[in-house]
Order: C-alpha cells, then structure tokens, then sequence
C-alpha cells in the first residue's frame, strides 16, 4: 500500500511519490524558533513529522529520502531574549538549539539530513529578493525595508482560503498601514527589514540597507539551496499555514518560475485539558515539565499520537497515564519476544503486523495504527511467534518511533525491496537454481546488504562500511 496523505492545498489524499529522476522524495518541516524550550504543542508536529519521515525511509529506503527541517535563529524573539539577558544572539540560540536536540533525542524523532539556519544563508536570501526586485515581485521602502508586492502574484489565497476582502482592507486602513509600515499595502510582507535600534548588532549589508531578513523568505531560501525549485512535500503546523506557508509558495513561485510544493500537510493544535495551551493559564507544558512528574518521554511521544494528526488533540494527565501503560505493555511483549528469538534475531518481516503500517500509510491514521497494533498482540500469544513476527512487531514499533528497549537500536530496519529481494533467493536456492541464487545475492550486495543462510530460514544484516 502506498503512502496516502491529505493535501491542504488540493484539500484531497493523494498519493507521496518522489518527483526527481534521481527518485529521492524531498521532504521539508518548520523547525523551531530557538529562543526558549519547544513545549508538547510544538512537538507533537515535530513527533508527527518523525513518523511521516520514518514511513517514507521504509517506503523509499532510508537513501532515497531527504528530510530538512530549519532553525529559526534570528526574528524578533530571538533578538529580545538575546537583548533582555544582555548575550550575544549566537550564544543565546546555541543554548536553546542544543535543548532542542536533547529533546528530540528524548523523544527518539530523527535528526533531519540537513538542519539549516536562518543566519547561515544570509547571502542566499538576499540573491532571491534580488530576483523578486528585478522581477517586479517586491519593492523598496524608504527605510530601506524590502517587501513583496501581494499582487503581483495571482494565486496569493489559494492555500489558506484566505477571501479576498481580508486582501483588499478599506482605503483608510491601507494608508494608515502604510505609513506606519512604509508598505504600498498592508497585505504585503517584508523580505528584508532595515536595521532599527532595537536590532543591535544583528543585522547585515544589503543592496537595500544594512538589516536582516523577514521570516518567511529564511525558509524559502533554505529549501531552494538544500532541496531544490520544486519539493515533494512541505509541512508545518495549522498556525503557519497563513501566512507563513501562503508567502513562502507567493515569493518562491514569483522567484522560480516553478511550482514549490507537490504535496502540503498540516497537522491540528494541541489542546491542553481542553484549553489552549497558555502561560497565563499555567498549562504550558515542556518535555521536562513533565518528566519533573515521573512520566516517560516514550509515555509523552505515545500521547503525542493518540489522536489523528488533522484533528484537535486533547492532552491530559490522564491521557499521560494511560499512554504510560500502553508503552508498558509494548515493552513487555517486544522483551518476550527478545527473549524468545534473541538468536535468529534478524529474519525478514512477517506479515502480522502489517495492518498497522496499512493504518499509518492511510492519511497517519494513528488511533487505528495503535488499535490494530494492541489487537494483534492480543491476538498472538509469544509461544506462537516466529523470529520474523518478532521482526514484523520491530518494523512496526519503529515505524511509530516507540522506543522499547536498549536492544531495539541494535535491530535493523528490512526495507521491503530488499526483504522482496532475499524471499526470491531463498526460493531460488530451495529450487537448486544456484545460478539465479548468486545473481540475486550480488544485487543485495550491490544494495549494502548481506544475506546469511540457516537451516531454517536467513538473516539479513546491512553491510559495514569500510
């Protein structure tokens, strides 16, 4: 089954393929703004994006996909915390990116292939206002400011529905704005911004003036340099997708000539004990808050996907316990399992729990990824498993990146050309058909894998790198 995702711009599932020759599915995720720690709201993107990054590796194999996900590190948060405690802007975003990652690794989400950042492409930002400029697209304040003429590009709305009276404000409202912000009007948005006091030392030359740049043109530049004109997919939570995302395809498209994104998806807020999450209520929660309370990151990561990604999510306490208990009982199974099969660890995948990865491929349909997963276990008593069941539940468990034990980093995740690869030459060795056996032998070496015979059956295990 195919990997299946809702489109937010087609507003349609429609099926994930790369689109390059070169058959790498290009993949990119709004990062965060490192100012302060990221809290569970920011993170259940981030744990949902993991999965979708995990299902396209076992989809495409782990080289055939490239994931970038950006670090936000100069806007106006990050310059006030860098002003309010008096510290140099790096030295401020360095100690929340390294946080960031802590807590990432905490919550066993995949680095991205590439993390890029704001103030490391500077020079590529500036090259494409420059082309916007000369295009027509964008235009120069009196300050020195630089932003995008809205209606230059004819399809600005399309992705967030925005009407078209909240793009024409009245006249009076278009020239109060305008001579507040020296824009020609007050839908358009700043590609670079001129250097004001409250910037300090954080700002760099232009054509224009020395400033810094406005927030979504950091993104498209990183994707252009990393990624390429066109991606196969652009995610983010609901929150960006106006503005950030509809300026991000308005100044990419005017700058390219391209399309910038086959595939768009966003997933929905977290809610907190019903509410919005806010400091003033006090239900404002980071990943150490709530170990502070005992609970796991696994526990936390497994809440996280209780609830299908395009609907509201309604974290509790309680729903924390009950996710402590579910990963409790995983761990159990997969350590029986362990311990059952611990020597013919390896084996291809069973087809046992192939319903949950069915269930994430359709739309990441997590509560019924979850409920085919606890159905199966239920239905499969350990003495009636096979080594390849025990490499079917590994399949799966990583697929939702719930880390089980220490020894679960030690498997090795099959891709399944490659299991496809090694059923026909075990076939073609049942068969006596050496010659078809060793063909097929040097294709799995050819693809980084080593194919060890048993009495029983074989393991596979990927090749080591010289």
């Amino acid at each position: 089954m195919a990997i299946q995702l809702f489109d937010s711009l087609k507003r349609e599932t429609r099926e994930l393929q790369p689109s390059h020759p070169d058959g790498v599915f290009r993949f990119y995720n709004c990062g965060p703004t490192v100012y302060a720690p990221a809290h569970i709201g920011n993170f259940r993107a981030f744990v949902v994006n993991d999965v979708l990054r995990r299902l396209l590796e076992l989809e495409f194999g782990p080289g055939k996909v490239k994931h970038v996900r950006n670090l936000t590190d100069v806007d106006d948060k990050t310059i006030k915390r860098s002003r309010d405690e008096g510290r140099p802007l790096a030295e401020v975003t360095k100690q929340w990116t390294d946080k960031f990652h802590a807590d990432c690794a905490a919550l066993n989400c995949l680095p991205p292939h590439v993390e890029p950042t704001a103030t490391g492409h500077i020079p590529e930002q500036v090259d494409m206002i420059d082309v916007l400029m000369k295009k027509g697209n964008a235009y120069r304040a009196p300050d020195g400011s630089v932003y995008f003429k809205v209606s230059s590009f004819d399809h600005y709305g399309e992705l967030s529905r925005v009407k078209e009276r909240e793009l024409q404000p009245s006249s009076a409202l278009k020239a109060l704005a305008a001579d507040a912000d020296e824009k020609e009007d007050v839908s358009d948005f700043a590609l670079w911004k001129a250097h004001k006091d409250e910037d300090g030392v954080n700002s760099w030359e232009s054509p224009w003036a020395r400033g810094r740049p406005g927030w979504h043109i950091e993104c498209s530049a990183m994707i252009k340099k990393h990624l390429g004109e066109t991606i196969d997919l652009h995610t983010g939570g609901v929150d960006l997708l106006f503005p950030h995302h509809e300026n991000e395809i308005a100044q990419s498209e005017c700058c390219n000539g391209q399309q910038f994104s086959r595939h768009w998806f966003h997933n929905e807020h977290l809610l907190v004990e019903g509410k919005k999450m806010s400091k003033s209520l006090g239900n404002l929660y980071t990943l150490d808050d709530l170990t502070a309370k005992g609970f796991s990151s696994m526990a936390l990561r497994y809440a996280l996907l209780m609830g299908h990604p395009r609907k509201q999510l309604n974290f509790s306490l309680d729903s924390l316990h009950a996710a402590e208990s579910a990963v409790s009982t995983l761990h159990s199974y997969f350590s029986n399992l362990v311990q059952r099969h611990e020597a013919n660890r390896g084996a291809a995948p069973s087809g046992k729990f192939d319903d949950v990865l069915n269930a994430l491929k359709n739309d990441l349909n997590f509560p019924a990824a979850f409920g085919v997963l606890f159905s199966a276990i239920n239905a499969l008593r350990v003495e009636n498993t096979t080594p390849g069941d025990l490499a079917a539940f590994i399949r799966a468990t990583w697929a939702l990146g719930i880390l089980l034990k220490a020894e679960f980093r030690e498997v090795h995740i099959v891709p399944d050309e490659i299991s496809v690869l090694a059923e026909k030459r075990w076939a073609a060795k049942q068969a006596k058909d050496f010659a078809a056996a060793d063909a097929l032998r040097k294709e799995l070496t050819a693809a980084g894998w080593s194919m060890l015979d048993r009495k029983d059956g074989y393991s596979l295990e990927p090749l080591k790198k010289s």
